[in-house]
């Protein structure tokens, strides 16, 4: 690490041909004997990463990276200023690289950790972290063939957005507060939820451990459940059923309070074809017969502005009718 120029000046193609020999053939390599000198090293590093099908960050990531560099902090007023915000892009790279392929975030955090010590000898090796990006952008984060002209402007922010992955990248492999105290809540059955979304998320989990972690003021259904939960904080295999049948009888209820519509009487009939007798007929309210006309918004429209006209004309029919009798 120690080495002026490293990453940046080339090594001996010849020893490189070997070293590369020896790495696809897996034989055993001992750097520390002088056979070869760290710039071969670091240029088959370089040749590796450009070989490479997709760039190391993915293509599919590509415009992301571009959109992470512009996020700046807001002045007083709310308005955009071109100060970065360093904060809201380390959360934004931790959150993307928990979506990149679990080998291209391995290897992507070993380069990244090696390119962060490199910088810090900077004094030794002249090789800082932009520096550093202006030689390793290339190959990990530029989409596959395309030239420095079909970049364009989008060079120099690669370069810079590179270089703040060397700068903070001990932070970037963590994932976020919020996430972390999330999975923590899931998987140990913290009672600390406090807000209904908590106990949505809460409630979703196949897991099975509701009653653990039932925030302050759960719901009645919430409330049973709770009761019919083993001293262990989850649901017994047996009272699976139970638990089915009381979110069941929870959405049945939510779906009766809905507003008269055809969605509504949809979902009803969906239920009543359960062979629960929780979903009969007698235990929602009747729906109010309507005639099939005034389904229509328009079809009642017409029949008000035309209303008067149909009704003299009914009359007018019937005179007619009775006045043929009569003859």
């Amino acid at each position: 690490l120690h080495v002026e120029g490293l990453f940046r000046v080339p090594g001996h193609s010849l020893r490189q041909a070997a070293l590369r020999e020896m790495l696809n053939t897996a034989a055993e390599i001992d750097l520390e004997t002088g056979d070869f000198h760290p710039n071969d090293a670091a240029t088959l590093l370089k040749v590796y990463l450009g070989e490479l099908p997709e760039p190391l960050l993915t293509h599919r990531h590509y415009h992301a990276h571009l959109k992470i560099g512009e996020l700046t902090h807001f002045d007083e007023k709310g308005n955009k200023t071109n100060v970065p915000d360093k904060e809201r892009q380390i959360e934004a790279f931790q959150l993307l690289f928990m979506l990149l392929p679990p080998t291209n975030r391995s290897l992507l955090k070993l380069l990244l950790d090696l390119l962060y010590h490199t910088a810090r000898s900077q004094h030794m090796n002249k090789m800082s972290a932009i520096n550093l990006a202006t030689m390793f952008a290339p190959h990990i984060i530029w989409p596959k063939n395309v030239t420095a002209s079909d970049l364009q402007g989008n060079i120099e922010k690669l370069n810079n957005g590179v270089a703040f992955l060397i700068r903070h990248s001990q932070k970037l492999f963590k994932a976020p507060v919020y996430i972390k105290e999330y999975a923590r809540l899931f998987y140990t059955g913290s009672k600390t939820l406090q807000s209904n979304d908590d106990l949505t998320l809460s409630s979703g989990s196949k897991t099975g451990s509701i009653a653990a972690i039932i925030a302050p003021s759960p719901s009645p259904s919430m409330k049973s459940i709770a009761g019919e939960t083993s001293s262990t904080g989850t649901i017994k295999p047996s009272e699976n059923q139970s638990y089915t049948e009381s979110c069941l009888r929870e959405l049945y209820m939510q779906v009766n309070s809905m507003p008269e519509s055809a969605k509504k009487k949809k979902l009803i009939r969906q239920f009543e074809k359960q062979p629960d007798p929780t979903f009969s007929a007698e235990t929602r309210t009747p729906f109010i017969k309507r005639h099939w006309r005034s389904r229509s918004a328009g079809g009642v429209i017409k029949r008000k502005a035309l209303g008067g006209q149909i009704s003299a004309a009914k009359e007018n029919g019937t005179l007619q009718r009775r006045g043929i009798n009569c003859y």
